[in-house]
């Protein structure tokens, strides 16, 4: 496996010549079928028979297709070639879409079948390890699909590199997300007049981040204030309901999105970053697995926000009170700033 830094990612997208997108597919057709094929053996070799699951043999099969199908391209040698092959490789990333709620539902299998039989230990350190590994992956074999597709926009929004915005602005990011995360509180609670959100940052800072990924970090963690605070202590209670807080600080490297919704029990906190621990009271149905625009319910929302935030070298912590609330603490590194290999 080879790694790329950001800011050779920034500095090469900034030139989306010919080329350049040449050279990139010329790289990923060598890149991309390495990375799979890692995630496809390891796939065959997890632990507690977690491998032969139904769900787990479809994402494997997903691999193994998207394996086959960059293997067996014809070497990319001209333009025509290199379109051939970003078409290709789009198809791929669909593919791959509902990858993380179908691993998900294998997992799930797994417990269910572990509770019904206990055959097996309930001590899940290692497939957790599994589940960051192959997530950061499937992160960052995202990235270089998405980033080299998009260098095939003819007419970027300015300051857009690929996927990586160099002029993004927080508090529209923050807005969205919040604006997501209320029609999602919306379906499951009902009337969310009562809420309000207060967004503390400079409207005019920008700061480069791949804009899709903040977008996730932050829906996940609002939604979850926003879910916390009605479903926990207002949800019968003619009080006010408290806002949710996003607070900017540093230079756009730490986001905190602070709740009052009586906090995670203590019992709770030593898993919340571990796969399938979830507070919903209600979690989705297992057997018709959807990505949407969130995992709400299967456990992986903070899991997985946690890999996006350590993908760039940040990361996500959570510190609770229990019985008032919650600030959860995303730290960015810059972009542009390492020559670090990403994963």
């Amino acid at each position: 496996q080879t790694g790329v830094s950001l800011r050779y990612m920034m500095e090469f997208g900034s030139r989306p010549t010919e080329r350049n997108l040449l050279l990139s597919a010329q790289f990923l057709q060598k890149e991309l079928p390495i990375r799979i094929a890692r995630r496809a053996l390891e796939l065959e070799s997890l632990p507690f028979g977690l491998s032969r699951k139904p769900a787990i043999l479809k994402v494997r099969d997903w691999y193994l297709d998207s394996f086959r199908d960059i293997r067996y391209f014809p070497e990319v040698r001209n333009r025509n070639d290199e379109l051939a092959f970003t078409q290709m490789i789009k198809m791929i990333k669909v593919r791959h879409n509902n990858v993380v709620p179908t691993m998900a539902l294998g997992v799930q299998q797994l417990k269910n079948e572990q509770y019904r039989t206990r055959k097996i230990p309930t001590a899940f350190d290692e497939i957790h390890e599994f589940l960051d590994r192959f997530y950061m992956s499937r992160i960052g074999i995202r990235m270089l699909i998405g980033q080299h597709v998009a260098l095939h926009d003819p007419d970027p929004e300015p300051g857009v590199i690929g996927l990586i915005n160099t002029e993004l602005s927080p508090i529209q990011v923050g807005q969205a997300a919040s604006e997501d995360a209320r029609s999602i509180c919306l379906r499951e609670y009902g009337s969310t007049s009562s809420w309000r959100l207060d967004i503390y940052e400079d409207p005019t800072f920008t700061f480069p981040y791949v804009s899709s990924h903040l977008h996730l970090m932050n829906l996940e963690l609002v939604k979850n204030s926003l879910a916390w605070q009605y479903r926990e202590r207002y949800m019968s209670s003619d009080e006010d309901v408290p806002p949710v807080r996003i607070i900017v600080a540093d230079g756009g490297r730490t986001i905190k999105v602070s709740d009052e919704g009586g906090g995670i029990p203590r019992s709770g906190l030593p898993r919340i970053f571990t796969y399938l621990y979830s507070t919903a009271k209600n979690p989705p149905d297992m057997d018709c697995p959807s990505e949407g625009v969130t995992m709400a319910g299967y456990g992986y929302g903070l899991p997985i926000s946690r890999l996006y935030a350590r993908y760039f070298g940040g990361d996500l912590q959570i510190i609770s009170m229990e019985g008032y609330g919650t600030d959860a603490y995303l730290h960015l590194s810059r972009l542009g700033d390492s020559e670090e290999p990403l994963p």
